[in-house]
C-alpha cells in the first residue's frame, strides 16, 4: 500500500527530503506508540528510531499529541473507508439492501485483517487499539462524538430488519462494535486455557466466519 506521507519523485530534492523525514517520524511514532504505549514514548525515543533531528516533531507535528492525532486521523479514516468500501460493494450486489452479515463483515473484516498477525497492518491497528483506552482528549472526543463512518451501517441494518424496534437495532449493533474491540489476536491466551486448547484460531477468516455467525444470530433473534 502506497503511504501517502511517502515523498513524490516529481517533487523538488529539498521537498522529497522533508516529506521522507516527515514519513519517517510518523512510522517511527507509530510502531513506538502501538509496542510501549503513548505515554512511554519521547519525542526524544521517536526521533532516534526515525533516525531525524530532534526538532522534526515538531516542525512537521507542531507536538507529540499533535502526531499522535495524525497517525489517529490517519488510520482511522484509511480502516473506514475500507469499511464504507466493502459496504458500498455490499449495496451493489442486493440493489442496496444486503443482508445483515454482509453488512456486519464489512464491519468486522477490514479491523481483523490488520490485526491478523500474518498481516503488514497490525501496527496500525494496535495503535487505534492503544488510542481507545490511552488516547489524548482530541482523540477521546472524536471516539465518543464522531459516529459518521457508524451512521451508514445502522441504517443498511435498519433497512435489513424493518420489523426490529429502531432501539433493538441500535444496541445491537453495540454489541457487534463489542466484539470488535474484544476479539484481537493477541488476547486469545485466556480463552485458550478455559477451553484446554480448542479455540486457538490461527487465521482471520476462520475468526471473522465465528464472529459473523454469532453477530448475525443476534440480529436474527
Amino acid at each position: 500500500m502506497t503511504d501517502p506521507l511517502s515523498p513524490s519523485p516529481a517533487q523538488p530534492e529539498a521537498d522529497m527530503q522533508e516529506a521522507a523525514t516527515k514519513a519517517a517520524v510518523f512510522c517511527a511514532a507509530e510502531r513506538l506508540f502501538a509496542l510501549q504505549g503513548f505515554q512511554n514514548v519521547s519525542v526524544r525515543d521517536i526521533t532516534a528510531e526515525a533516525g531525524v533531528n530532534l526538532a522534526s516533531v515538531n516542525y512537521h507535528f507542531g507536538s507529540k499529541d499533535g502526531l499522535l492525532f495524525e497517525i489517529f486521523r490517519r488510520r482511522t479514516a484509511e480502516l473506514n473507508r475500507e469499511r464504507a468500501r466493502m459496504l458500498h460493494e455490499a449495496n451493489g450486489r442486493h440493489g442496496g439492501t444486503p443482508p445483515v452479515r454482509e453488512i456486519l463483515e464489512a464491519l468486522f473484516a477490514p479491523p481483523l485483517k490488520w490485526a491478523d498477525p500474518a498481516g503488514d497492518r497490525r501496527i496500525s491497528v494496535q495503535f487505534i487499539i492503544r488510542a481507545r483506552s490511552e488516547g489524548t482528549a482530541q482523540m477521546r472526543d472524536v471516539l465518543q462524538n464522531d459516529v459518521s463512518h457508524l451512521r451508514r451501517f445502522a441504517d443498511a441494518l435498519i433497512a435489513a430488519r424493518p420489523e426490529l424496534a429502531l432501539e433493538d437495532v441500535y444496541w445491537r449493533l453495540h454489541f457487534c462494535l463489542g466484539m470488535v474491540h474484544n476479539n484481537r489476536f493477541a488476547e486469545f491466551d485466556r480463552l485458550h486455557h478455559l477451553s484446554d486448547g480448542l479455540t486457538r484460531e490461527q487465521d482471520a477468516d476462520g475468526l471473522l466466519a465465528r464472529m459473523l455467525d454469532f453477530a448475525e444470530a443476534g440480529f436474527e433473534a
